[in-house]
This record gives structure tokens, sequence and C-alpha cells, in this order.
């Protein structure tokens, strides 16, 4: 079999994802085997993935792989989310560079290019996914707004509805004046600001004197209808009943009490403009106030603004510092840290802005959902959240479910009057046209008199019923598939959407299933860029994922990601992780390409080198075992790959395939060695398939002939199986042996191929004494001679392992010493001897002995004793070697 030098992952990948695929591997029926179920937190439409999707979905992939060859029935359900503010974001950015506009455009065709979009980029993450090499089973792809997943949408909004879970409301809610839309808490990016504090004089009505109050938005002075103090504060007493004329517009608004007011923040006076503060509003409702709302929906000022009007609010911040100075109404102004709301999206500055929007009551649904994880039915990894989703959940405030966007699902609310209540929900006009006449009491209606809310859902509206809706389980709540797959077995996914998609599906499984969604959720880190921002398609500041993959090989990409990632913990990306990954990949073709030269013997002499490398390695792979699925178990992947990676390249690598291969110039292995070596190599790459899936299926199908139905992805994990303990340690005794002796040689540039003979003292002779064939053939020696004693005059080299001494000796016999071998010995000592004179140089002059910190001084002093008996290690060695 012609096997390639070197290992070229681009020709591999490709067959192999191929290979897969046309056996149908990925894909998953209802069956009698236990179900494995995981779906995939739907990435946005809003471009290609960025490297912190492919951390995510190579552990996802990770987890499926392993559970398929545990002979679960895995169903990886892929998919990717419409995302209403982003997706129109871009797409209107995209319109704008070509002379469109979404609203001359209109609704219809400005939906067609979204669509285009979306099914552009819907393409390009699949591709992206398959490169990775995602076992996903793709017959069950998902969009989120396909129409399967919009009429379960549809008919859970008109349920929850009817049954007083959704509500109309008119509150202050987060703006982004940008996409010209509402927002979530979670949705918001807060970020310190250095900014400036402006305290402002009102005139007291009927006086002379006045009041002053502190505030970072003077340009929010239209929409004042109240100035507040706190009940406690004395210094304001006097001002109660009283009223303030605001600067400008002269208006008079009441001076009130509220326990909300900071009494030590400015000057302990709030003013208090309800339409554009959630806290202002809840005193404006306490204390029946006036709501004037100043703003339009791109944050110009509105005609309440006076001369202000259609100006942005930060250009009339400036304008309105001038004109006040003008009115003397500024008494000063004072630099101000405090935080700013961005939109996460847009990434403009978020508005508070009164407006009526439709809105989920939380409060009772998220009852069951907190029990669940306090008793342990969801588990997180790793723990820390616990805490973190307790407070949120605990805090919850009912969700402002609708968006001012045309993508989306759109509510199914339709309107028949201009009073506040003439309204239907349905799923279509014809069954809204019904309602409305009933409800009306008018059977004249026509369609021509009835109009669908034209507000989109928020995106996480559909998002947060995927664990049911994918089944068909809102409209069919007891089919098979629903009943076979749900719960879903575990949701991989960043800490950053544990409140916009975790909890809330948590919430929804309960409400509509009342059962939980899923087992167990795996919060990731986040993957954070050298400024330690986190890498997002916003920010665009990911490295291609896929010039990555092409420059290196998936499976590079996936190890050196799966290295750096522990769960719930940031990192830093660096390519370099690529780089091990890459070599890593090179060291098991390279130990591939080794076995395949060997050609088998029928002779059945093994020699006791490879026999008990056999029995070593055999122990030493079912105590990896053990501890790879310990640490599997606990979602500790990176420790469970580490745990692979050194067993791969320091046990199986630099230790057996070294002890059982030919001696040199020879290319025979006895028959028994070489299935061994197979076998071993076999269950390895069972082990790492699940990291690696397209080198290790590669050789797994080129290692020998395989039947049909053998592939490495359907393989049966390793079993678990007793092993020595004992073994183990004293095979690592005899390799620590062997370490020393290499370096030995590397340090006193004594070639490898010179043999040298061991002096070993031991406490254990019998016991050690097992391992010399191997401590012989891999440290080179001619023989190991036990004594009781140190041997005089020949040790130069002398080690301690334990309560173990081993002294080192050229074997004279076997490689006499050369010149060059004289040149090199000479040349170590000279350059420890110009060593030692730069040492003494500071040691001997008092000045730097009496200045310099003790522990420094006893560092040089502990350096000139090292090097003064490495100087007569090696003059002792010259000696020997001129003799």
């Amino acid at each position: 079999m012609d096997i390639p030098i070197k290992y070229d992952p681009k020709s591999v990948e490709k067959k192999r994802y191929h290979y897969w695929m046309r056996k149908n591997y990925f894909s998953s029926y209802p069956d009698d085997r236990i179900p494995y179920t995981i779906i995939m937190p739907p990435p946005n439409v809003t471009g290609v993935l960025h490297i912190g999707h492919m951390l995510n979905n190579t552990i996802q992939d990770v987890l499926i792989r392993h559970a398929r060859m545990k002979g679960y029935n895995t169903c990886w359900i892929p998919g990717v989310d419409h995302a209403s503010i982003a997706t129109e974001a871009k797409v209107i950015h995209q319109l704008k560079k070509r002379g469109l506009s979404k609203i001359v455009l209109g609704r219809e065709k400005f939906l067609f290019h979204v669509m285009k979009w979306s099914k552009k980029y819907k393409n390009i993450i699949f591709e992206q996914l398959k490169k990775l090499g995602c076992s996903c089973d793709w017959n069950r792809t998902q969009f989120t707004m396909s129409p399967k997943l919009s009429r379960s949408i549809t008919k859970v909004f008109i349920n929850l509805y009817d049954k007083g879970y959704i509500y109309r409301g008119y509150h202050v809610v987060n703006w982004d004046p940008e996409a010209q839309t509402t927002l979530s808490d979670e949705e918001i990016i807060y970020k310190e600001h250095i900014g400036k504090l402006y305290y402002l004089k009102y005139k007291i009505k009927g006086e002379e004197n006045y009041v002053t109050i502190a505030t970072t938005r003077p340009e929010t002075i239209f929409g004042d209808t109240a100035i507040c103090f706190h009940p406690d504060d004395m210094r304001y007493y006097h001002l109660k009943g009283k009223y303030a004329q605001i600067p400008i517009i002269n208006r008079y608004i009441p001076i009130i009490q509220d326990s909300y007011v900071d009494p030590n923040f400015g000057t302990g006076c709030l003013k208090i403009t309800p339409a554009h503060d959630i806290y202002d509003k809840n005193i404006a409702d306490k204390h029946k106030l006036k709501i004037i709302d100043i703003f339009n929906k791109n944050a110009t000022l509105n005609d309440k603004g006076l001369h202000y009007k259609g100006m942005d609010r930060f250009e009339v911040r400036k304008k309105i510092i001038e004109e006040l100075y003008q009115l003397q109404a500024i008494q000063n102004i004072e630099k101000y840290n405090h935080k700013i709301g961005f939109s996460e999206r847009t990434l403009s500055v978020v508005e508070q802005r009164l407006s009526i929007q439709w809105f989920l009551k939380m409060k009772k649904m998220s009852i069951p959902a907190i029990e669940a994880v306090k008793k342990g039915n969801i588990q997180f990894y790793p723990k820390k959240f616990y805490n973190i989703y307790f407070k949120w959940m605990n805090k919850i405030r009912d969700w402002n479910i609708s968006r001012q966007l045309w993508w989306g699902h759109r509510i199914p609310v339709y309107y028949y009057g201009k009073g506040i209540n003439d309204f239907v929900v349905a799923e279509s006009l014809e069954k809204a046209l019904k309602k409305a006449r009933c409800k009306s009491q008018n059977p004249y209606l026509s369609y021509n008199e009835i109009r669908q809310d034209p507000d989109v859902l928020d995106t996480w509206f559909s998002s947060w019923l995927l664990p049911i809706s994918i089944f068909d389980g809102i409209h069919h709540p007891y089919n098979h598939e629903i009943c076979y797959y749900y719960p879903t077995e575990e949701i991989v996914t960043g800490s950053d959407i544990l409140f916009f998609w975790v909890a809330r599906m948590i919430m929804s499984g309960f409400l509509l299933k009342n059962h939980k969604p899923f087992n167990k959720v795996y919060f990731t880190g986040i993957v954070r860029d050298y400024k330690n921002n986190k890498i997002s398609k916003s920010l665009n500041n990911s490295p291609n994922p896929i010039d990555l993959i092409n420059k290196y090989g998936a499976d590079a990409v996936r190890m050196g990601l799966m290295l750096k990632n522990s769960a719930g913990k940031d990192f830093h990306f660096e390519e370099k992780i690529c780089v091990q990954g890459r070599n890593f990949s090179n060291k098991i073709w390279n130990a591939f390409r080794l076995i395949q030269s060997w050609e088998v013997t029928k002779d059945q002499y093994v020699s006791d080198s490879s026999l008990l490398a056999i029995e070593w390695v055999r122990n030493r792979f079912y105590y990896i075992l053990d501890i790879y699925e310990k640490y599997f178990q606990k979602y500790k992947l990176d420790k469970s790959l580490m745990v692979l990676y050194k067993f791969i390249w320091y046990d199986f690598c630099t230790f057996f395939l070294e002890i059982v291969k030919p001696i040199s110039g020879k290319k025979y292995i006895p028959e028994m060695v070489y299935l061994n070596v197979i076998q071993f190599f076999e269950n390895i790459l069972k082990l790492l398939h699940p990291y690696m899936p397209f080198i290790s299926e590669e050789i797994w199908n080129l290692i020998r002939k395989r039947k049909s139905k053998e592939a490495l992805i359907i393989s049966s994990w390793p079993e678990k199986k007793f092993y020595d303990y004992n073994i183990l340690v004293s095979f690592e005794k005899a390799t620590e042996i062997i370490s020393e002796i290499r370096n030995i040689r590397n340090q006193n540039h004594i070639s490898h191929k010179k043999s040298l003979v061991l002096f070993s003292i031991r406490k254990k002779e019998k016991e050690e004494k097992k391992y010399d064939p191997i401590i012989l053939k891999l440290a080179n020696l001619e023989k190991i001679i036990p004594v009781s004693e140190k041997p005089e005059n020949v040790p130069f080299f002398s080690f301690l392992l334990d309560t173990d001494q081993f002294f080192l000796l050229l074997d004279r016999k076997k490689g006499n010493s050369n010149h060059m071998d004289i040149i090199k010995i000479e040349n170590k000592i000279q350059y420890f001897n110009n060593l030692l004179s730069m040492i003494r140089k500071n040691l001997y002059n008092n000045k730097y002995v009496t200045s310099v910190p003790k522990n420094l001084l006893l560092k040089e002093r502990k350096k000139e004793n090292d090097t003064l008996n490495k100087i007569a290690k090696l003059k002792e060695y010259l000696e020997y070697l001129k003799k």
C-alpha cells in the first residue's frame, strides 16, 4: 500500500466527510436504542461563522461522536436563526450601498431581499460546519423562519394570550434608535464612560431662589414633569409642595418626595422624566404625574423639543448647554464616570422610551424552572452558573416580545378599530375577521377594515420553543418523535445567552410540556481576541475559521480549540494552538507510517523487551481509558484530550513503538507483536475519534481491510478492563532511567550511537531488574551491572531516582573516543570557565555583595557551585577519554 509521506488533511477531510454522508451515519430515527439528542444553538444568518462558533460546535461533535460509539441513538439537530434585528440591519446596509431603502421597497420586496440573504448565509454556515467535521443529522436541518416552526410559534402566542400570559402594555422600553425597535435588557452591552454631570438651576415659583438638580442628560429637560427629593432629606423639606420652573421652556413642575431618590447623588434632587426612564416612570405612576415623550423613533427631538425639533439628541446636548449658559441656568459641570448601554446588534446608544408593546408574564412560569435546577433535575457545568441563574430568575421581569421590524414572525394580532382593545388574536386573516365581527358585534366588517399588527416577535420567542417545536410537539404534542427524543440530553452554549435562551427554554418546557427540555447545560468559555474583546460577528474580530482549516486541517483546529477550552472559562485565541494540533496530526501519521513499513514474520521468537512493552501498554491503555472517561463524564474535555495526547505522544510513540520496532537495518516484526500493535493502535484511534475524526477514520480504514459496516465512526467504544497499577509504576521508573540517560547524552554531547555501561545500586533489585531489557534497548546500553556500592575510578555521570543511584560509564570496548569528542568536551569546559569568571566578577566585588538582596546573592553563589561541579565532571570525563 502506498502511504503518503506527509499527511494531507485537505484531501482526507473531503473524502472522509463524503464517505460518512454517503453511508448515512449521521441520520437518526426512533428505534429501541437510548436516544442522545443535542440541539445546536442556531447561529445567526448575519454572515459566516467565527472561531467561537467553531469551538461550540466542536464540543457538540465531540459529545455526539462519543455517544454514537457508546451505542446511543444520536441525533444532533443543526439549524440557523433568522436574527431579526441583526439580519435586518445587515440587509438595510447592503441595500443602502445600492441606493435602495427599506421604506421605498415596501414590506414584500424588502423581505424578498432578506430571504435571499438568509438562504445564502444559511448555506455558507452549513458548509462551514461540514468542513469542521460536524456529524449533524442534515435531514433535520432547522431554520427559525421555516413554515413548520412559524405555525408552532403562532399557536403558542395565541394559546398564551388566551391563558392571560401575553398582554399589551404601555411601558418604558429599551429602544435602539438605529434599528428603530425595542430591545430586551439582555440585548444591551454596558460600557464605562467618562461623561459629564451637569448641575442645572430650576427657579422656585414665586421666589428668587433656585433648586439645583444634577443630570447627565440636559437634553431631556423638555420631558421633565417633576423634581423629587428623599422624604428624609431635611435640606429640601422647605420645598415640599412647591413648584419649580424648567429653564428654556418655563413650564412649572411640582416638587415631590420619594424614597427612590439617592440623597448622595448629585445635589440629592432628581428631575423626573417619566417617558425616558423606567424608574422615573414608576415614580410618575405613583404620584400621577404627566408623561411627555420628547423623542422620535430615530432619537431626534419631536415638536416637544421646541426649536431643537428634528435635531439629534447628542447635538441637542451641545446646543442646549450653550443656551443654558446664556440663561445662567448652569451652576457647575464636572466629570462623571458612569455606564452607558449600547445595542448589542447595532452598537448605537440605547434610549429608554415610552411605548405600547406586547409583553409575556414571566414570574409564574419561572417557579418550576427555578425548582428544576435547584433540585438537580437540570445540571449546569460548571456549577458557578447556578447562582447567576437563580439571581436572574428571582428578579425576572415581564418579557417585551414585540419588535418594530419587518423580518421575523409577524405578531398574530389584527386591529379593526381605533379603541385600545379593538383587536383580536388569530392565526390567519380569515379567522381574525370572524373573531372581529363577533367581538365588535358588526357582521358587516370587511377585510379592508382589518389590519395585522406590523411588528414581529422577538427572535428569542422562536428559539425558546426549539426543543419542542423541532419535533412538532406544539401541534402534535404526543407524536412518536417528541415522545422519543424529548427531553434532549444537553445544551452546549456560551454563558452569554444563559438568560436569552437557556432559562427561557427551561420555562417553555415546563409551561408547554410540564417537563424539562434537557438534562444538562454545558457552558463554554467566551473566546476573546488579544484586546480581551469577545469574538463576535458584530465586532468582526475573528480569524476566518475556513482559512485556519485550509492551513492546518480541521482536526488541528478542533484539537487546538479543545485543549484551550475549559468549561465556563474565557480564553484568548492564538493561531499557535492550531500549530500544536497540526504537529500532533503529523505525529500520529508518522506512527502509522512506521507501523505500515514493517513486514510481518511467522517467527515465533519475541524479545523480552517486546513482551514487557506489550504487557505494559495494555495496562497503560486501560488506565488511560479510565481517566479519560472520568474527565469526559465531568465535561472536563480539555483534560480528557490532554491525557490522550500525552499517552499517544509519549507512551505509545516515544516508548512503545521504539521498544517493539525491528532493530536498526531490519524491517521484520513477529506476527504476535504486530497484531498487538494494531490492536492497541485501533483502540487509540477510537479514543481519538471524537476529537480528531478525520485522521482517525482515515488511518482506521487504511491500517487493515474492513467490511463495509466497520467504519470507525460507528465502531464500539472500548470496554473498561482491569489494569495492574504496579506494572505502570515499575515501568515508569524504567522510563525515568531512560530519560535521565538521554539527557546526560544530550547535555554532554555523547552520541546516541555510543554504547554505555550502567552501574546500578537498587533497593529492590529483583523487582526493578524486570525492565532492564527495555532500558538496554532504548538507552543504548551495553549492559547494566548491579553493584552494592559506588564503583571506584569509573563514574563520571551519576543520577539519583528516589533511593536508587546510577552511574554511567562509556563502554570503551564498544565505542572508543575520537578526536571530535575530545574537542567538544574541551570547548564545553572553556564555556563553563568563562561563565564562572562572569559569576565571580560579581561575587568578588564588595560593592555588589553588600548592595544586592540576600536571596539574589544566594542564587549567584549556588550558580558558582553548580558551575564548578560541571567543570569537575567534564574534566573527569576528558581524562577518561584521553586514556
